[in-house]
């Protein structure tokens, strides 16, 4: 996502995808998670600062051991109204289940396209689940790419949680 390792992060978590290797950046602000991402790096895990990235670690870990496992953070997100309400949309989609970019964008009164973006601009990936939306005809994209590593992040996601 364009940042240095360990650049503002508050906890850096070794996710267990195959492949690619990648840590997950956690980035609390005034009580709340504000971002987690993808860092395609050679950096080592660095245990969480506060008690906030703690917690937003355990329930990674919970996640990553229980697909279906809910999250339960306070959470600060800022993005448009539109963006805010395909965020709270994706929120509503269970473990295991998927939607269509056009079926969402259906029930928004809205464009596929501009569900892909919104996506593409989720600063909260896992917590706000992006990965379980589709493309019609496959996978679609993850985090702005339709192809590679993060499309292997996807995969695998959709893989874990048996969608």
């Amino acid at each position: 996502m364009g940042l240095e390792p360990r650049s503002g992060y508050q906890a850096l978590v070794e996710a267990p995808f195959p492949e690619p290797h990648c840590l997950l950046g956690i980035r609390v602000a005034d009580r709340s998670l504000i971002g987690i991402d993808y860092l395609f790096s050679q950096e080592k895990p660095l245990a969480p600062r506060t008690s906030l990235a703690a917690l937003v670690v355990k329930q990674l870990q919970g996640y990553f051991a229980d697909p279906g496992y809910r999250f339960h953070l306070p959470i600060q997100v800022r993005g448009t109204p539109f963006q805010r309400r395909v965020w709270a949309a994706l929120r509503e989609i269970p473990p295991g289940k998927t939607r269509t970019y056009g079926a969402l964008a259906a029930a928004l009164e809205s464009s596929p396209r501009a569900v892909g973006n919104a996506c593409r601009a989720n600063p909260l990936p896992l917590v706000v689940p992006c990965h379980r939306v589709v493309s019609v005809s496959g996978l679609g994209g993850y985090d702005g790419r339709t192809a590679g590593r993060n499309i292997s992040i996807k995969r695998w996601l959709l893989d874990h949680e048996a969608a």
